[in-house]
């Protein structure tokens, strides 16, 4: 875990990284996981002192399996599940809480998928979520886990419950060092990459991811040419990201085949070709010469992931904003099609007291 990961596709990318990445062996083994295709992880802080255990909050990951929590952004509280999601992840952490006899904090990673929620790992410890948390909550959740494991309780503390926000959303976005290192695929993988993170704090959840954006250093574009291009298990979703970017004042340009998808869903697109095509011009020359501004492009086999490279070093080249996921590009078109203003300033406090 952590170090030399990487997502194996088939049995010859499999064997392959067996006899080049790592010398596996008794004494060195290799761990194997399967991803849950199109699930939601969430991720969840709370406080234990043994005798009760407090949500400190419930995050939902933006991005999907396959791309490590700390480059995920995340949303506090969920924005797409279910009341009754949240009442099962909050039942489970109380009773995991109370089976390990936490002292502190510890942090549960859960996925859902279609209606099975399934427990990832975990942590009896403090997450590098707790900071953000703590901002969106108003409660300093790891000075409050120090007087746990210095033998306080919550009731000596006062913790009944650390209230989750109910009129206001907080998003927070991994700053990721790529521009600094020129030759370094930005695509996103099991490995994390970020060095930083950033939270945007809203009404509504598409100003607070916008925000979060903004802070990231890649504020999302007003209007322009999308260039979108999708692995075949992102074709599903595919017209609906589409028609939100032509809603949103976006012409939209493909490669041929998701423009063959678009064809067929009646949505207005612009054919454009592959660099391996060998037509010019293709795609990076249309980046390289400004003639695009937003970027989705989801992409995965070895051999694509290759192909696709020079995209993405063009729009770090040229600074253009860019997804390597399907949820990511559905979060910025949500966000950019409802045009509210991210240059509106409050305070922390003003949300924390319901003043907006």
């Amino acid at each position: 875990g952590g170090r030399a990961m990487q997502i194996v596709h088939d049995e010859a990318g499999l064997l392959r990284y067996m006899a080049e990445a790592v010398q596996a062996s008794p004494d060195h083994p290799v761990l194997l996981d399967r991803f849950l295709n199109q699930a939601i992880e969430l991720d969840v802080d709370a406080l234990c002192d043994g005798q009760r255990v407090v949500i400190g909050g419930i995050m939902e990951h933006i991005e999907e399996a396959g791309v490590h929590s700390g480059d995920s952004a995340c949303c506090l509280p969920p924005h797409s599940i279910s009341d009754s999601v949240i009442a099962e992840v909050t039942r489970q952490t109380k009773a995991l809480g109370m089976a390990l006899q936490v002292r502190g904090l510890m942090n549960i990673q859960f996925a859902l998928q279609g209606e099975t929620l399934y427990v990832l790992e975990v942590n009896p410890r403090a997450s590098r979520t707790v900071p953000f948390v703590s901002k969106a909550t108003g409660v300093p959740l790891a000075k409050v886990a120090a007087r746990i494991m210095a033998g306080k309780s919550l009731d000596e503390l006062g913790i009944d419950e650390v209230k989750q926000p109910t009129t206001y959303r907080a998003v927070k976005e991994a700053v990721v060092p790529f521009v600094k290192f020129r030759g370094v695929d930005p695509l996103l993988s099991p490995e994390m990459k970020s060095t930083g993170e950033v939270m945007g704090i809203a009404v509504e959840f598409p100003a607070a991811f916008a925000k979060a954006q903004l802070g990231a250093g890649s504020p999302l574009p007003d209007s322009g040419r999308a260039f979108v291009s999708v692995r075949d298990a992102d074709k599903d979703r595919v017209v609906d990201l589409s028609k939100m970017l032509v809603a949103a004042g976006f012409e939209v340009m493909t490669t041929e085949g998701t423009s063959k998808i678009l064809a067929e869903a009646d949505v207005p697109c612009t054919k454009v070709a592959k660099v391996i095509d060998g037509v010019r011009p293709h795609i990076v020359d249309k980046l390289l010469s400004n003639e695009i501004n937003f970027i989705v492009n989801t992409t995965e086999g070895e051999r694509t992931i290759a192909d696709s490279k020079s995209i993405r070093q063009a729009a770090l080249d040229r600074g253009i904003v860019y997804f390597t996921t399907m949820a990511g590009g559905l979060a910025a078109a949500e966000s950019m099609l409802s045009n509210d203003d991210v240059t509106q300033v409050r305070s922390i406090q003003e949300y924390l007291k319901g003043e907006v």
